[in-house]
C-alpha cells in the first residue's frame, strides 16, 4: 500500500467488530466470566472499557479507578463519568496508603532533595525529555523540573543513577495498581484487560509488571491516533477525547509528548508507521513535507527506544 497522510484512517465499525470478537474469543478460551479494567480518565482505558462493554455486556465488566495523591483530580472525575455513561460498575480505591507504606514518595523525594535541597511536599515535580525532536537534535536525557507554591520553577539535568532511582520509585505506582486489578480479577474469575496502544508498545512506554502485566491487549495493534478515531465512534465522553494524553504519574502535569515522545501524536504515528513498515525516507519526506534530516532523526530515536526496551516486550529468558 502506498504511504500517504491518511494511511492510518480506519473503518471504525469494522475494527470495533473485529476487536469485540477478539475479546469474546479470549474470554471463552480463558474460561472467564468477564473482565476487570483500570480506567484512568485517559483515552486508551476509556476506549478499552467501551470495547469490553460492547463485547461482553455491561454486567460483565468491572472497572477500578485507582488514584493516588499526585494524580490529577480530573482523572478520577472523567473516569467515573465514563464508567457511568457505559453503565459499568466502578469502584474507586485510593492507592496512596500502599505507596506510602512501600516508600514510593520518600524514595523518590530523597533523590530530588539531593539535587534541590529546598524541595518538600508542597512542591510539584516532573521529568521530561528535550522537546521538539523534529526541529533540533538532542540526546534522550531527562530533566527534572520542580515548582514551588508561587509557581517558581527550577530544572536540572538528571544523571543516569538519579533517573534510575526516580523511575524505579515511580514505577511502583503502576505495579501497585496492577496488584489491585489482579486481586479483583481472580476473586471474580475475570481477566485483566490491558490498555497499551501500538505507539506506546513499540517504543516501550509502559511498565513491566505494571500496566504491561495483563491478560489481553485489545488495542495494542492500533496507533494512538487510531485510538482517538475509535473513541469518537464509541462515544467516549468529550472531556476525555479533548484531554491531552498524559502519564498522570507526577504532581507537576506533563504530557506524553513532553515526557517521552518528543513530538505530537499526529506526526509521531505517521513516522512510526513508516519506520515499522520500512517506508523509504524519501517517500516520507515527500508525503509529510519534512527534510531528510528530520525523518532520519525520528527513525534513529524510534530505533534507539525500541532496542532499549526490547526486554519489556519479551518473555523472561530461560533454558526451556
Amino acid at each position: 500500500m502506498k504511504y500517504h497522510k491518511n494511511i492510518l484512517q480506519i473503518d471504525c465499525e469494522k475494527e470495533t467488530d473485529r476487536i469485540c470478537n477478539f475479546i469474546r474469543e479470549q474470554t471463552l478460551s480463558m474460561r472467564r466470566k468477564g473482565t476487570v479494567i483500570g480506567i484512568s480518565g485517559g483515552i486508551d482505558s476509556a476506549v478499552c472499557a467501551a470495547l469490553c462493554t460492547k463485547a461482553l455486556g455491561k454486567e460483565n465488566v468491572f472497572a477500578l479507578i485507582l488514584p493516588e495523591k499526585e494524580s490529577n483530580p480530573v482523572s478520577k472525575e472523567y473516569a467515573l463519568k465514563q464508567a457511568q455513561k457505559s453503565g459499568i460498575i466502578a469502584e474507586i480505591i485510593d492507592v496512596t496508603p500502599v505507596l506510602i507504606a512501600f516508600g514510593t514518595y520518600e524514595k523518590r523525594d530523597n533523590v530530588i532533595r539531593n539535587i534541590f535541597p529546598e524541595y518538600n511536599s508542597s512542591y510539584k515535580m516532573k521529568i521530561t525529555l528535550p522537546p521538539d525532536l523534529l526541529s533540533k537534535d538532542a540526546l534522550n536525557f531527562f530533566t527534572l523540573t520542580i515548582q514551588d507554591e508561587e509557581d517558581n520553577t527550577k530544572s536540572a539535568r538528571l544523571k543516569k543513577e538519579q533517573l534510575s532511582l526516580i523511575i524505579a520509585a515511580t514505577s511502583t505506582k503502576q505495579r501497585t495498581r496492577m496488584m489491585f486489578l489482579y486481586y479483583y480479577a481472580e476473586k471474580m474469575n475475570y481477566f485483566v484487560c490491558g490498555t497499551t496502544n501500538r505507539s506506546e508498545f513499540v517504543q516501550g512506554f509502559f511498565v513491566k509488571h505494571g500496566d504491561g502485566a495483563v491478560d489481553i491487549e485489545p488495542i495494542v495493534h492500533l496507533y494512538k491516533t487510531q485510538v482517538f478515531q475509535l473513541a469518537d465512534h464509541l462515544g467516549v465522553i468529550q472531556e476525555i477525547r479533548e484531554r491531552a494524553p498524559s502519564p498522570d504519574t507526577y504532581s507537576f502535569e506533563v504530557s506524553d509528548e513532553e515526557f517521552y515522545f518528543r513530538m505530537p501524536y499526529e506526526k509521531l504515528d505517521l513516522l512510526l508507521y513508516a519506520w515499522n513498515n520500512e517506508v523509504s525516507i524519501s517517500e516520507v519526506c515527500k508525503e509529510m513535507a519534512l527534510t531528510e534530516e528530520q525523518v532520519t532523526r525520528a527513525f534513529r530515536d524510534f530505533a534507539a527506544k525500541h532496542k532499549a526496551t526490547q526486554h519489556l516486550r519479551t518473555l523472561p529468558s530461560s533454558l526451556l
